[in-house]
């Protein structure tokens, strides 16, 4: 499975804002942008992406930034792939139409479904449960 890296920036911004969903402040940019290695420009325009589809809201000012407008238990991978790559099918490049060939097809697209459910299942809670418990300590002196 190959993941373009605007879908990949798409779930790493996202889980920040999971992460901090709940504060009633929003994340900026910058801070998603730095920390991540992620180029800003895309990043405004992945985020734009995201809130046309009402996954993220926008607050304007000094204290802007990024919001999650839904728990992150309702929002799963699978949909903000889903809205950064598009709903597809795989395809046959093949013009003949053999049984071999539609049957190779129809393996591509059982893999396709299952894929498809498996990351509709995990949610941006679960990931956010999965960072904490791969936290690093923290000491105290």
């Amino acid at each position: 499975m190959k993941i373009s890296a605007k879908t990949e920036y798409a779930c790493v911004a996202m889980l920040e804002l999971a992460l901090r969903y709940g504060t009633g402040e929003p994340v900026r940019l910058r801070e998603i942008a730095e920390t991540h290695g992620i180029p800003p420009q895309f990043l405004v325009q992945i985020l734009l992406q995201l809130k046309g589809a009402g996954l993220v809201a926008t607050t304007r000012g000094a204290a802007g930034g990024y919001q999650l407008m839904r728990s992150p238990d309702e929002i799963s991978l699978g949909m903000v792939m889903a809205v950064i790559e598009g709903e597809s099918t795989p395809e046959s490049n093949v013009s003949e139409q053999t049984p071999s060939v539609r049957a190779i097809l129809g393996a591509w697209q059982e893999a396709d479904r299952t894929l498809r459910e498996v990351l509709g299942s995990i949610t941006f809670a679960e990931l956010v449960e999965r960072v904490g418990s791969h936290a690093e300590p923290m000491y105290y002196i």
